[in-house]
Order: structure tokens, then C-alpha cells, then sequence
């Protein structure tokens, strides 16, 4: 491992051909426990990454640690027609909070780093470009609860995201805490 992490950002159409660069770091992070996918998420992931690819803002930034993949990071808007607020089963949100444009809110899909390179910033560098000049007035994420995604939420928490409800997203999917941080002041809930 070397010291040089290098960051690569990919828009629309080009996120879509780098897929085949970061699937292989995709297959050993979530292999790990609490997701402990195989074969067959991996194929769905596939599937979805070329829906997601296609989607107004999307944009992909890979970590790279000289030739090698060590982290990656995507998202896009949500779009007018987004189900991603109705999937909170223990909130109810004002109309107003869940109006979207298409390009009001920003949702980060994944944010991975291969456990040989995590806590050396990498993460946070991922999160910093992905978000640099992308516009909306907030971002959204969804990370599993604590206690099974404890670092994560701590990062998510420092980086000035607020938990708003727990989501679940399809009837076999588990149980994910929403998170939202203001990009422009007087987005977020309660502000």
C-alpha cells in the first residue's frame, strides 16, 4: 500500500462503464459481515448499477491506491416521483420534506472502503468529492443500525448527517436508518 490515494469522479454515462473497474472491491466489502452477500446480491447489485447509471446526477467516484480500487462511493437526485421518503415505517414527514424536484435531494447509494485501506480518511475523501458541486440543498443516505454499522453512523454523524426515521425499502430488505444533511440552510427536517 502506498501513501497516494487518488480520487476519480465519473458523471452519467461514464459511471456507467466503470463498473467492471470497482465490482471485484464491491464482491470483498460486501461479502463482509453485517451483508455477507454472495453471488446472487452481487448479480443484483449488477442489475440495479445499471438503473442507477441512468439516473439525472449520477456520479460515481472511485479511491485508488496507484492501480488498485480501494474504495468507491455513487449517487444521484431523487426524482419527483421518488418512494424513497414513504419507505420510513416510523415517522410521518411533512409533504413539504418530501417534495422533490429532481434535483432538491442528493441520495448517496453506496460508500464502501476495502478493510485493508479503512480508517486512514478514505471514506470521508470519497463522501467529500462525490458531494463537491453537486447543487442540491440536501443529501439523503440509508446505513444499517447500530449496532451493525457503528462506524458508519459515527462517520455519518461527524460529517453533519441527522437520523430521521428507519427505512425499509422492500418487503425483504432490512431494516436501514435515513439520514439527511443540509447542504443550504432550512432543508433539513426541524430546521
Amino acid at each position: 500500500m502506498t501513501n497516494a490515494i487518488s480520487y476519480h469522479r465519473y458523471n452519467n454515462g461514464e459511471a456507467a462503464d466503470q463498473l467492471d473497474t470497482f465490482i471485484s472491491a464491491y464482491e470483498e466489502v460486501y461479502a463482509e459481515p453485517p451483508y455477507s452477500e454472495g453471488p446472487r446480491d452481487v448479480a443484483e447489485f449488477i442489475e440495479h448499477y445499471g438503473t442507477h447509471a441512468a439516473r439525472p446526477g449520477m456520479r460515481l467516484v472511485l479511491a485508488q491506491d496507484g492501480a488498485e480500487i480501494v474504495g468507491f462511493t455513487y449517487g444521484y437526485y431523487l426524482d419527483a416521483e421518488t418512494r424513497w421518503w414513504r419507505n420510513l415505517i416510523d415517522v410521518k414527514l411533512p409533504k413539504e420534506f418530501m417534495h422533490e424536484t429532481g434535483f432538491r435531494t442528493f441520495v448517496i447509494i453506496e460508500l464502501a472502503v476495502r478493510k485493508a485501506w479503512r480508517r486512514r480518511s478514505i471514506a470521508a475523501g470519497l463522501h467529500t468529492q462525490l458531494l463537491d458541486e453537486v447543487g442540491a440543498e440536501r443529501v439523503t443516505l440509508t446505513v444499517r443500525p447500530e449496532p451493525e454499522a457503528t462506524a458508519a453512523q459515527s462517520a455519518y454523524t461527524a460529517w453533519g448527517y441527522q437520523p430521521i426515521g428507519t427505512s425499509h425499502p422492500w418487503p425483504d430488505a432490512p431494516l436501514y436508518t435515513c439520514m439527511v444533511r443540509e447542504l443550504r440552510k432550512g432543508h433539513v427536517l426541524g430546521s
